[in-house]
């Protein structure tokens, strides 16, 4: 099959999910591409802002090429900003077809705006077009207000879920989740996010005794990650005498308002790289996460890849609960998340190489390529 990958956002604000089931397809046989078109903010960083390349070009990632478009965004307008950018992949969607041909299918990743821009591009050439949902919504609140809303927005982007061949939520619980947004009179089946289960490889741990039990968190500094929650919790660890540090990496942890809120023995790493997330994990005994809304948070596959158990909020969808390695207590409870720490510091015992298996068995690029494959290649068929 000919895919075509279409991530709402990407590099450098995120979306490795996107390249992490193209390159899964990609390895399975299949001729995938990216289009991207991201929308850069002058409040977000002003050296993207203003760094960036100008025009479209095209470039490897990963081995997977990636036709790429940066979009200055004009602040506080919203409206014409969505429909620049709509515009755009559109456009680069046609010079797309002049030099590789029409693709079998379009894999639009997140409704807002990929899913809506593979529905005009759908109609145009009459191709079939999925969407992978990846966000909660917490996320839509924060945009559109509590619902029901009566944004602009929500109608586009209902539209383009009932007009979709299938949408593919990260989780079940997800279609619940939106629904109170967009209802649920579309097609749709559950597939997970991929993670890179050899570079995410099991690791075995330098013994404990003589050196503190290491924690880590990788979350950005946003509120819905909850690190009003996880602070405190650790404090308390530190208080009752446990000998242990907490490591935290993420967009904004190392800012000088965040840092204010560390003590001794908590040590941010700021926004890091593919390869210190790993090295990070490969010197972690736990990771703990007490976040408000996930969809499918990958960090913990990361985590429970290399073999440490993970701690983690309600939130968590049942999917990633491996029993065994994934403890769950109840969100915004300081005191339940530093009980579950204290536990796992007090039992540390895990079979990191099984959990590691189990992973590989949910979210490896072969398992989920596979799944793909099959959704996409009945949805071509019978187009």
């Amino acid at each position: 099959m000919h895919i075509l990958e279409i991530p709402s956002f990407f590099t450098p604000y995120g979306g490795e999910f996107c390249l992490d089931q193209a390159r899964a397809l990609k390895v399975l046989g299949h001729e995938v591409r990216i289009l991207s078109n991201v929308q850069l903010g002058v409040t977000i960083g002003l050296h993207d802002f203003l760094c960036l390349p100008y025009g479209r070009y095209e470039h490897k990632k990963e081995g997977v090429t990636v036709c790429q478009s940066f979009q200055r965004g004009v602040p506080m307008v919203v409206r014409w900003n969505v429909k620049r950018w709509v515009g755009i992949v559109c456009s680069m969607f046609d010079d797309y077809v002049d030099k590789y041909g029409v693709p079998d299918i379009l894999h639009a990743h997140c409704s807002k705006w990929a899913g809506y821009a593979a529905m005009q591009i759908s109609r145009k050439y009459h191709l079939p077009y999925v969407i992978t949902e990846h966000l909660s919504r917490m996320v839509f609140e924060k945009e559109f207000g509590p619902a029901p809303s009566d944004a602009w927005q929500i109608q586009l982007l209902k539209e383009a879920y009932e007009n979709a061949d299938l949408v593919i939520p990260v989780s079940e619980e997800l279609v619940e989740n939106i629904a109170c947004y967009f209802g649920r009179d579309y097609r749709w089946n559950a597939v997970s996010n991929t993670i890179d289960t050899d570079y995410f490889h099991y690791q075995s741990r330098t013994p404990l005794s003589g050196r503190p039990f290491r924690f880590c968190c990788l979350a950005n500094n946003w509120p819905m990650k909850g690190y009003d929650i996880l602070i405190p919790a650790f404090k308390l660890i530190q208080e009752s005498g446990h000998h242990a540090e907490l490591h935290i990496a993420g967009r904004g942890t190392d800012s000088s308002e965040f840092c204010s809120m560390l003590s001794d023995g908590m040590i941010t790493h700021g926004l890091i790289n593919k390869e210190a997330v790993r090295d990070l994990l490969f010197q972690s005994d736990a990771l703990v996460l007490a976040s408000r809304s996930e969809v499918q948070p990958l960090s913990l596959l990361e985590a429970m890849s290399t073999g440490i158990p993970v701690i983690a909020t309600e939130c968590v969808p049942q999917s990633l609960r491996i029993e065994g390695g994934c403890t769950i207590v109840p969100t915004d409870d300081i005191s339940a998340l530093s009980k579950a720490m204290s536990d796992v510091m007090d039992n540390p015992l895990v079979d990191g190489q099984w959990l590691s298996k189990e992973v590989a068995r949910l979210a490896s690029p072969e398992v989920i390529g596979q799944k793909l494959e099959e959704l996409f290649s009945r949805l071509v068929a019978s187009n």
